[in-house]
């Protein structure tokens, strides 16, 4: 780098250098009466000089020579720059009257952004081009509280309490992140899956987990439903866990309402959002170093059932979860096996490989039907119980899948077709060469 390059790195540090160069003869001399200052003051502020990025020239009051003076006194150089003005970016370039006409078109439309009301005035020619931007003018409308937010939150309809008519008409289901576990030497994140009764703010189930899956919630539903009954209303936010297609029909299958909160509503949530506190308050923050799911699970079943079930709520005037939820459990219906296997039936079609093997959630299986290979078929599983292998259903029939074992399939004896009609006619053509050349070298 030469020293032609050397420049002011920005405009503010040409304008100080230019202000510090033209009151430097004040700043030369160390001792100066007031008479002699003020003079000196006069005479350079009748010097025409020309600001850097200006095209003409200008003079400068003395007042104006003499605070720049006590400026590089005090701070320097940066004494010199100009400053930021406090209003800058809040529209002052805007009279009165254009001013009342930007918020009197905010106060009737707010929906319609700040861009889109700049370009439409300026199109119409009610505003100057590029008078301000739209940056200056939100935070115009923030400062006269018309911003969206100010605005959305006076649109909002005042929240009333509200309450489920009785136990089982409607289940909150969440899941809440704990902290993380050491299993074997690896950091394994902790889930807490939970069923609240909004009646009687009963846990109906709960189960500690390392995922948040959509399979978590249906064998949550599923251990609910068991010990109790179905409700009328499941209430779930729009996490991914809880919009997928095997949750949506088996709820429709099993009779359940499926309802969804809206997205970023908070307060919809509460109650659960309020067990997660109280959970993380007195549970969770004191599990301490857990190295397996079953401690998690041990600790909360025993927190739920000494200490949360069993405390008054000051929902329930002075109830219990227990105690409120107790009125229904004389009166519930309890669902069949049978019923929660139907509902929880996954189907779908597949075409059986020419060895009659196909793969099924990552695992290789075979039919022993061979009159169906090469075909599409029905496959049915069961989520009830994962461990359970899938099977084909044929013709009203339940065929069953197997593991493929290749050792197996291996020792098996081969098939061997018996010749009839036209195959039971020897006919061997490198045979008869053979028999050719035979002859031949006897003769």
């Amino acid at each position: 780098m030469t020293a032609d390059e050397l420049k002011p790195k920005d405009h503010a540090e040409a304008i100080a250098l230019f202000r510090a160069q033209l009151i430097g003869p004040l700043l030369c001399r160390d001792v100066m009466s007031h008479g002699e200052r003020s003079e000196l003051l006069r005479e350079l502020s009748a010097l025409p000089v020309k600001p850097p990025g200006s095209p003409v020239s200008r003079m400068y009051a003395p007042t104006t020579l003499e605070r720049w003076l006590y400026a590089y006194r005090k701070e320097g150089l940066n004494g010199l720059k100009p400053k930021r003005r406090c209003d800058s970016g809040h529209g002052q370039a805007l009279c009165e009257q254009q001013r009342e006409l930007l918020l009197a078109i905010r106060r009737e439309r707010p929906a319609v952004s700040a861009t889109l009301i700049l370009r439409t005035l300026e199109a119409d020619g009610r505003l100057p081009k590029k008078l301000i931007t739209a940056c200056t003018l939100r935070r115009l409308y923030k400062q006269e509280g018309l911003d969206r937010v100010s605005l959305s939150q006076r649109a909002e309809q005042p929240r009333r309490r509200w309450q489920a008519a009785r136990p089982n008409a409607l289940w909150h289901a969440d899941v809440c992140h704990g902290p993380a576990m050491r299993i074997d030497g690896r950091s394994v994140p902790l889930r807490i899956h939970a069923i609240l009764d909004d009646y009687s703010r009963y846990i109906v189930a709960i189960q500690a987990c390392t995922t948040e899956r959509e399979s978590e919630m249906l064998a949550l539903m599923v251990k609910a439903v068991r010990l109790n009954c179905l409700p009328d209303v499941l209430y779930l936010d729009n996490g991914p866990t809880y919009c997928g297609d095997a949750l949506r029909t088996a709820c429709g299958r099993l009779g359940v309402t499926l309802l969804h909160a809206k997205p970023y509503d908070a307060q919809a949530r509460g109650k659960m959002e309020r067990f997660w506190r109280t959970l993380r308050e007195q549970c969770l923050s004191h599990l301490g170093a857990m190295t397996s799911l079953h401690d998690v699970q041990v600790r909360l079943l025993a927190w739920l059932d000494r200490h949360y079930l069993a405390t008054p709520h000051a929902s329930l005037m002075g109830r219990t979860p227990l105690e409120s939820y107790e009125t229904m459990l004389e009166q519930r219906d309890l669902v069949s096996e049978q019923a929660l296997r139907q509902a929880l039936t996954v189907r779908g079609r597949r075409r059986i490989r020419r060895d009659g093997t196909l793969m099924v959630a990552g695992t290789l299986l075979e039919l022993e039907q061979g009159f169906l290979s090469g075909k599409l078929v029905t496959i049915a599983r069961s989520l009830i119980d994962p461990t359970e292998l899938p099977w084909v259903e044929h013709e009203d029939e339940r065929l069953a899948l197997h593991r493929v074992d290749p050792i197996a399939n291996g020792q098996r004896p081969r098939y061997r077709r018996n010749r009839r009609g036209i195959d039971a006619v020897p006919f061997d053509p490198p045979g008869a060469l053979l028999a050719e050349l035979t002859k031949r070298g006897q003769a």
